[in-house]
């Protein structure tokens, strides 16, 4: 099974379908907001065309009402590979996002999560992140060392979980210290593009999803409700919440820029902590990754 990972705006989707189209494998997009029914535009979702192509597999899985969590995600896409191999094809898992993937490929425990004990915990420390990790410090060390006193997400989901499981949270991160993947005979290949190039292909990616009708794909969202995954999407987020308050959409348009300019620069950090992974010039990568499938 091959795998092709790297920061957003680096081509992976116009690599893998053409590498997909050569051999007939079939892809597996790891990526948490392609799943939604709807947010076509700012996620840079496969079009209709290219998946008739070749098949693509968790793209239009959820309404965006519906959250995407990563324990729902892992499952999804495992039944996803297993009906891919039980057809006699390969699986080719594209995307950026670190964690996904490392939750599918890797024999990752995910605790469960209670919704009102969450509430609970966010009513209590909402006002005060540095007491929630005051409170971790105490109950959790090895987790509270490893989040930003800042973090509130991260310390709410540790004490969470010790109240949910009576485990403590880093119980759970020790397997993030292994690399020994699920699929014995997985190849991970990463896009490298130059920072200075990428930051320029993302800023001039983000001004084509405004010219594709973005703000208008957020017009007709702001209708519906959003579970709290689809709303935080880069540019979705920014955008629905100038639509909300009657802001500056520009200015949520440049809020976005930088937000993705960041997010690329994150995935290139997560995924340069992986060794599976081979990095490759996009120009190159098609070949490469055909090359694999037939080996």
């Amino acid at each position: 099974m091959l795998a092709l990972v790297g920061p957003t705006g680096t081509g992976k989707s116009r690599v893998a379908l053409d590498a997909a189209a050569a051999v007939g494998a079939e892809i597996v997009a790891v990526d948490a907001f392609t799943v939604y029914r709807g947010m076509d535009i700012g996620t840079a979702k496969p079009g209709p065309a290219d998946r008739a192509r070749v098949a693509h597999h968790l793209v239009d899985v959820l309404d965006p009402q519906e959250d995407c969590t990563v324990a729902w995600f892992q499952a999804a896409a495992r039944r996803a590979i297993d009906g891919v191999l039980a057809r006699g094809h390969p699986p080719l898992l594209v995307g950026g996002s670190g964690l996904y993937f490392r939750a599918v490929v890797d024999p990752l425990e995910l605790p469960p999560t209670d919704p009102a004990v969450r509430a609970e915990l966010e009513a209590r420390y909402g006002a005060d992140p540095a007491a929630a990790h005051a409170a971790l410090t105490v109950a959790d060390p090895a987790a509270a060392a490893a989040i930003e006193p800042t973090n509130l997400r991260r310390a709410v989901r540790a004490l969470e979980v010790l109240a949910v499981t009576g485990r403590p949270f880093s119980d759970f991160r020790r397997a993030w210290d292994r690399w020994d993947p699920v699929y014995p005979r997985l190849r991970v290949v990463g896009l490298s593009v130059a920072r200075r190039r990428l930051v320029a292909a993302l800023d001039a990616r983000v001004d084509a999803m405004v010219g594709d009708g973005l703000v208008e794909e957020c017009r007709r969202l702001a209708r519906r409700p959003l579970s709290r995954t689809a709303r935080q999407a880069i540019g979705y987020r920014e955008i629905l919440d100038a639509l909300a308050s009657g802001g500056d959409v520009g200015a949520a348009i440049e809020r976005t820029k930088v937000r993705t300019r960041r997010y690329a620069a994150r995935q290139a950090r997560w995924f340069a902590a992986d060794p599976r992974v081979s990095w490759v010039d996009p120009a190159d990568a098609p070949e490469v990754l055909r090359s694999l499938f037939r080996s």
